[in-house]
């Protein structure tokens, strides 16, 4: 999806262009996450959980919150990244803190870099709600690649 936004545009300018256009990823497509706020070393993506995403047990499942932090990391190393650069997430940790249900609603995934370097990036996040209640935390190691 980025090489059709521009390969030509820094990272930051790319994410700028998906909140412009609403433009997604596949699976935040199909989980309906958007990106809704992007600045250098810094993102915010939300969605609102359902039922479609219950696991067995009647909450949101596992996945679907640690896909929502991923993509928060993730977007929150490529804001840095310059023309030619790329990424992949090498490892993410995730930290469950409490179940989401439906009624839980709007819930905010803020991914922050906190190192950039010429070969790998720390970045993560954290998944709350509407009033700051957290539901989950993650860090994540990720391999830049360049061109």
């Amino acid at each position: 999806m980025l090489h059709e936004i521009g390969p030509h545009l820094t990272g930051l300018e790319q994410l700028k262009a998906m909140l412009e256009t609403d433009r997604r990823a596949g699976l935040g497509e199909t989980l309906d996450i958007r990106l809704v706020e992007a600045e250098d070393g810094r993102v915010v993506c939300e969605a609102t959980p359902d039922v479609h995403l219950y696991n067995p047990l009647g909450t949101v499942h596992g996945g679907f919150t640690a896909t929502m932090l991923d993509f928060a990391c993730g977007y929150a190393v490529l804001s840095k990244m310059v023309p030619g650069q790329s990424f992949s997430t090498l490892e993410i940790k995730v930290a469950y803190h409490r179940a989401m249900t439906k009624e839980t609603g709007l819930v905010r995934a803020e991914g922050k870099i906190i190192t950039f370097g010429r070969r790998a990036a720390y970045s993560e996040a954290r998944l709350t709600d509407l009033e700051g209640k957290l539901y989950a935390s993650a860090t994540s190691s990720l391999i830049v690649l360049s061109s």
